[in-house]
């Protein structure tokens, strides 16, 4: 599909069965148990969660129904939360553990953050899922997790089993964070960095807690704090945890009243339609700039080399060849790029890379090689958008990049239906809220979806239902969540015979601009030449058109 249009956008019809399916490859078994179970209040007979931690507070206790015990896990799955619960426990790495647990309630999943799942989808009374996997070279902590699913309603688990070798014997507790200090807001956010606390073995993560309530976890030493309310006061604390599960006193407190209503956001604006040297007649992008006003440009494609190397479309070096000439041509006509990692096909960095850590340094190899202010992460196909470890990597990677590059901007690319995200990308935003992983703009490409006649009004609609999901999900205004969407469009026809016409296009700008979204985008500047007629090909619209017509009315896109 090399020379396809389809080479480099996709077409997403997701479906829950086809995610049960993605889901359903667990590890098999080992022969033997290895040890007791290492899990902390497995079977909730405390009577409370902790060490247990669920997601929007939708996890409880109950007496009724129960496996063993008089207690068992509830789990209040609502249509935007699939109430998942997770423990996290130190382990020892290159070492099989075996995961257990009786559940009951329709599409119950078990499994390890980043490894393998299991589930179950419908169990009218408990009924036992069991999964393994094995730590990497140097995994310390594990984290574990149960979750329902959107809409099915309250599930149970009980008696849950991590079966093999404790990590440590490890009983001190690390130091506490100091220099606590708020280092910016929003009217939905605060983000905190504090000093780092030291441990006899090594602190893995800190605790933000307001008030008396852990509202985030991040490994490092700063953090963003999000769905919050606007003009509203808060007092903040970190604890740091080491791998054995020891957590020192807490920081000092600061307190921190979050900005007014209107206007949320980022501050980041963008119209940077993509440009694509390998494919469709490239032009010239100063000759673009000179003739529409256009300043960014969103470079497509990042891809693996091999051994977790970027390289331009995957084969094409990274600095000295024909990306770096248009890219030394936009820097000198006072523009900046944008470059996007993945895409529809090829070897994906994202799916590549063995680890966040590695997919992170290499973004960093990018970021260092152009001076970046921002990076595009293009989520689709099986690889990367279907595949939940995947999608974690990426969005951890992002986190880690943006944590280390100051000032830089992280947007994630992703399929959407009509109507707004489908599973898979209510699925990317609900992590990207579990991570902590700051995404600036959440952008959908509103096309091969399906849109027919209206493409306009199915743009809004897909649009809007991504606002919907962002507010649910962070808690944001509506002011903060547009201004955290990116539209990124189709020029003329799409490959599914959608007709996004010049006048349609200037349409969806003013809708853009009047609600104050942060990016718009289209694919691509190689086909914004006039064909009518031509079909769906590289190098034009296939449709009747000025010649940089789509690249000077995105120019106006002001947000």
């Amino acid at each position: 599909m090399r020379n396809s249009l389809r080479r480099s956008r996709r077409r997403i019809f997701a479906l829950l069965g086809s995610a049960a399916l993605a889901l359903a490859g667990a590890i098999a078994l080992p022969g033997t148990a290895q040890a007791a179970n290492i899990l902390a209040n497995p079977g909730f007979e405390s009577g409370s969660l902790s060490p247990w931690s669920c997601t929007g507070n939708l996890g409880s206790v109950v007496s009724s129904p129960v496996h063993g015990g008089s207690r068992a896990l509830a789990g209040a799955a609502s249509s935007s939360d699939t109430a998942q619960c997770t423990q996290t426990v130190a382990v020892q790495p290159n070492t099989t553990y075996s995961l257990s647990g009786w559940v009951r309630g329709s599409y119950v999943y078990l499994g390890v953050t980043g490894g393998a799942s299991t589930w179950t989808t419908s169990a009218s009374q408990y009924s036992q899922l069991t999964v393994s996997f094995t730590t990497g070279a140097a995994q310390t902590s594990a984290q574990i997790y149960v979750h329902g699913w959107y809409a099915q309603g309250t599930y149970y688990a009980d008696d849950i089993s991590l079966d093999g070798p404790g990590g440590s014997s490890d009983t001190q507790a690390p130091t506490a964070p100091t220099n606590l200090a708020s280092t910016g807001k929003t009217s939905s956010s605060v983000s905190l960095s504090w000093s780092a606390a030291t441990d006899n073995v090594g602190v893995t993560a800190y605790d933000i807690y307001s008030g008396s309530s852990q509202v985030a976890s991040v490994s490092g030493t700063s953090g963003t704090v999000s769905g919050l309310s606007a003009s509203t006061a808060y007092t903040f604390t970190v604890k740091a945890r080491d791998a054995a599960g020891n957590v020192s006193a807490a920081s000092n407190s600061v307190s921190v009243t979050t900005s007014a209503g209107s206007g949320g956001g980022t501050g980041f604006k963008q119209a940077a339609p993509y440009l694509y040297e390998g494919w469709g007649d490239p032009p010239s992008p100063s000759t673009v700039m000179s003739a529409t006003g256009i300043k960014n440009f969103t470079m497509a494609f990042v891809l693996d080399s091999g051994g977790c190397t970027p390289a331009w479309d995957g084969s094409r070096a990274l600095t000295g060849g024909v990306d770096q000439t248009a890219i030394n041509q936009i820097k000198a006509a006072g523009g900046d790029i944008t470059p996007s990692f993945g895409g529809w096909q090829g070897s994906k960095l994202g799916a590549d890379c063995s680890s966040a850590s590695a997919l992170a340094g290499a973004i960093q190899k990018v970021i260092n090689a152009y001076g970046l202010k921002s990076v595009d992460m293009d989520i689709e196909n099986t690889d990367e958008f279907e595949n939940e470890a995947v999608q974690a990597r990426i969005l951890t990677a992002l986190k880690t990049v943006k944590a280390n590059n100051a000032g830089l901007r992280t947007i994630v690319t992703f399929g959407t239906s009509t109507t707004g995200p489908t599973y898979y990308g209510n699925r990317l935003i609900e992590q990207a809220q579990s991570i902590g992983a700051d995404i600036d703009v959440f952008t959908i490409m509103p096309f091969d979806f399906g849109g027919g006649s209206d493409m306009y009004g199915n743009t809004v609609a897909a649009a809007e239902g991504l606002k919907t999901k962002l507010k649910s999900t962070f808690g944001w205004d509506d002011a903060t969540a547009y201004a955290h969407i990116g539209i990124s469009g189709m020029n003329g026809l799409s490959d599914q015979q959608e007709t996004t016409t010049p006048a349609i296009w200037t349409s969806i700008r003013d809708w853009a601009n009047s609600h104050h979204i942060a990016r718009l985008a289209f694919w691509a500047v190689n086909r914004d030449r006039g064909c009518a007629g031509g079909g769906v090909v590289s190098n034009c619209s296939g449709i009747s058109q000025n010649n940089w017509q789509f690249t000077s009315i995105t120019a106006g896109f002001t947000g």
